[in-house]
């Protein structure tokens, strides 16, 4: 990874670029691949403004995710209908509140945030809360960044870039996210959600709620 960087630290990108860059890293499930190195190295380009960078990485972002997003939304088809019925109070529980989550998913600029929309799809939050919410997050998360990167230098930003995603960090961030996504889907279908959750949000056991 190191050497991938490294590479591209000269490499001038343009709008489109940056757009299918955000796009393809953001469709690849468990294995952490940050654009925001990508969109650093495109505010470094005296040509390309930060704010529209941030707005167009947002956009790819946004379409990537949000792909992933109703392929789980339709998903769900898979699961039994004894596990549906004991996601009940949890689905009801992020339909409602389920947007903060993907706000708080996308205006972090750490991977992994898959399980996050996986989860958010199969309890059909909104698509129009999910796409909304994703985009302003990661657009907010993308201003810090470009910004970051202009008013720190490029020189700094370049060495932190290398460091952060050296290869044996990425390897550690892909076990860990494979450990969650596991941990999860094992709280989906073995956890009584009606105890944990019914206890602290009654009204996620009334069936008038759907």
């Amino acid at each position: 990874m190191e050497y991938i960087y490294s590479s591209l630290v000269d490499t001038t990108f343009e709008y489109f670029q940056v757009f299918v860059v955000s796009f393809l890293t953001s469709i690849i499930l468990f294995i952490p691949i940050p654009y925001a190195p990508f969109l650093v190295i495109a505010s470094f380009n005296s040509n390309l403004d930060p704010n529209i960078l941030a707005i167009v990485s947002a956009f790819g972002v946004t379409a990537g995710r949000t792909l992933i997003f109703i392929l789980s939304y339709h998903g769900n088809r898979v699961l039994s209908n004894r596990i549906k019925e004991n996601m009940l109070p949890l689905k009801r529980l992020l339909k409602k509140y389920g947007w903060i989550g993907s706000f708080l998913a996308a205006i972090t600029p750490f991977p992994p945030d898959d399980i996050v929309i996986i989860l958010l799809g199969m309890v059909k939050l909104s698509p129009w809360k999910f796409i909304i919410t994703n985009f302003v997050g990661k657009l907010i998360s993308n201003l810090i960044v470009v910004w970051s990167a202009a008013l720190t230098g490029k020189i700094i930003v370049e060495q932190i870039i290398l460091q952060s995603q050296s290869f044996t960090n990425m390897l550690i961030l892909t076990i860990v996210s494979i450990i969650i996504v596991g941990i999860t889907i094992y709280s989906l279908v073995r956890v009584d959600w009606r105890k944990i959750i019914g206890k602290w949000f009654p009204w996620t056991l009334d069936d008038q709620n759907d």
